[in-house]
């Protein structure tokens, strides 16, 4: 099965979040890693999936909050397949966050 992609930012956004859950529980570290994952998966089968949100980014840009995990996925649904531009918590200032380079 395929899955969405990936881009740089959110491989380092993943790895941040990893090592920062790891300092407490390793194994809720690689369960963030394998919900990501599924999560990957469930875009790249059903595009539509998250939530538009204008207020926070305007195009084809989705919003797909993680189960199990405070976290938001960012996703561009127009690629083929899918890429996933970050991987942020929900308690940061998310407006902030996307608008840096």
């Amino acid at each position: 099965m395929t899955a969405a992609r990936l881009s740089p930012r959110a491989r380092d956004d993943l790895l941040s979040a990893m090592r920062w859950i790891a300092k407490d529980s390793p194994a809720s570290a690689m369960a963030l890693r394998d919900a990501i994952a599924a999560a990957a998966r469930r875009i790249a089968t059903h595009h539509d999936i998250g939530v538009l949100r204008s207020e926070l980014a305007d195009g084809p840009y989705r919003f797909l909050a993680l189960t199990g995990f405070p976290y938001l996925l960012v996703y561009n649904a127009d690629r083929k397949p899918p890429l996933i531009l970050r991987i942020l918590h929900g308690a940061r200032d998310l407006p902030e966050l996307l608008t840096q380079d």
